[in-house]
């Protein structure tokens, strides 16, 4: 088993006043040339955004990008004529820029700042139409079991959201003293593991709040609780690019 470990205070860090946010791969004015992607995972950015405010329209094409609220109200915009989408925590969103999208994204809250998480995953078409989705899922359904929210659009799995890539996302979270294993879609794919919160060991590593792991050459492999943890999984291709 091959693993990277992103312990949270190795993270790029910008504080643009209104936007508190931590890079873990390469990003913006943010640049670590060991950290610039894993497989086809490009962008895990974790931000904290001030009410009222947020990232004015601009472009992006051939990305799938999944975002995934945390606390507070997102509100979004694009030139799919979705015109300011709310999506709370417990939703999901995804976005396949494709040919090229325009959007907006604030936080909808006039006194509650914003949390979530932004992921760039790199697709396997390029120049496909642009396409918007978003849906809840419920946290009961991920108590000690995994939870998928985000498949292939290639996949027939049924009630995940898509995306153009051969990856899977999903959450769980597990009580303290659990163990759970996961298993790799083959051996081409590799996880990165992202603690929300908690406290959980992968094997040699002990991984605490917004700690991550990167987990490839491997079929599976298992997770100790030390306490209540909240994890999140980035299944993905290990290209390069």
């Amino acid at each position: 088993m091959k693993t990277v470990v992103h312990k949270a205070g190795t993270r790029g860090f910008a504080n643009h006043g209104w936007l508190q946010a931590n890079h873990s791969f390469s990003f913006a004015g943010w640049f670590n040339p060991e950290r610039i992607h894993f497989g086809a995972l490009r962008v895990l950015n974790d931000d904290v955004i001030a009410p009222k405010m947020g990232f004015g329209t601009h472009p992006h094409d051939n990305m799938e990008i999944i975002t995934i609220p945390l606390s507070g109200e997102l509100k979004h915009r694009d030139s799919m004529h979705n015109e300011w989408q709310s999506v709370l925590p417990g939703e999901v969103q995804v976005m396949s820029a494709g040919t090229g999208v325009q959007h907006s994204e604030i936080n909808g809250s006039e006194d509650s700042h914003l949390s979530l998480f932004q992921i760039w995953i790199i697709p396997n078409k390029q120049g496909v139409s642009p396409r918007y989705d978003q849906k809840t899922f419920s946290d009961s359904d991920r108590k000690n079991k995994l939870q998928t929210l985000v498949t292939s659009i290639d996949d027939n799995h049924e009630g995940s959201l898509k995306i153009h890539q051969d990856a899977k996302l999903s959450r769980i979270d597990l009580s303290q003293g659990e163990t759970f294993t996961y298993n790799l879609k083959s051996s081409n794919h590799g996880v990165y593991v992202m603690t929300i919160y908690g406290d959980i060991i992968i094997g040699d590593q002990n991984l605490e709040t917004r700690d991550a792991i990167g987990v490839s050459e491997t079929e599976s492999f298992s997770i100790e609780t030390k306490q209540d943890s909240e994890l999140l999984f980035i299944e993905v291709p290990m290209m390069t690019l």
